[in-house]
């Protein structure tokens, strides 16, 4: 199914949208799953098709369902939120795949350290007036200076989960 999207500006609905992410901790016994309050975003779909855009979590919104980590989550061990309270991603282009398939480029920030990041998102449905990108992808710590790893407990990559809804920036 090949859905087409629309040219113009997109605002994320953070209502309708969600952002997570999944770890193997505790020496692979545990996995630790949280989600983000605090998402925000824009984008535009230019009428050549390229595509430019900004997603932005508040580092400090994301909860695990335990407040103690949720609080060492904050820490400079982690994402450091009193010096860096926003995590971003600065999308730079989108490419069409097979199907439903996008190919998304960009630049994730974390703890004001940006990387390159490319990943495959599902493009579950678009209109002239809302779309929804579905994504899963994983992101290793170390880069952004989130090695800490006590005992070894915490190793590999940290999963990101995330289904974003647009809708139709007004004019």
């Amino acid at each position: 199914m090949t859905v087409a999207v629309e040219t113009g500006r997109w605002q994320l609905d953070p209502t309708a949208t969600t952002v997570g992410l999944r770890h193997r901790t505790m020496w692979g016994l545990v996995t630790v799953k949280g989600t983000f309050a605090g998402v925000g975003g824009s984008g535009e779909v230019r009428p050549d098709g390229s595509v430019t855009g900004t997603v932005t979590l508040d580092a400090a919104s994301l909860d695990t369902g335990s407040a103690k980590r949720d609080a060492h989550l904050r820490s400079a061990d982690f994402f450091d939120t009193g010096r860096h309270p926003e995590i971003t991603f600065a999308v730079r282009g989108a490419d069409r795949l097979d199907g439903d398939q996008v190919r998304v480029t960009g630049q994730l920030t974390v703890r004001g350290v940006g990387r390159p990041l490319s990943l495959t998102a599902r493009l579950a449905g678009a209109s002239a007036g809302a779309l929804t990108l579905e994504a899963e992808f994983a992101v290793d710590r170390d880069p952004f200076g989130m090695g800490w790893n006590q005992l070894g407990m915490m190793r590999g990559p940290t999963t990101v989960t995330a289904a974003l809804r647009f809708t139709r920036a007004a004019a």
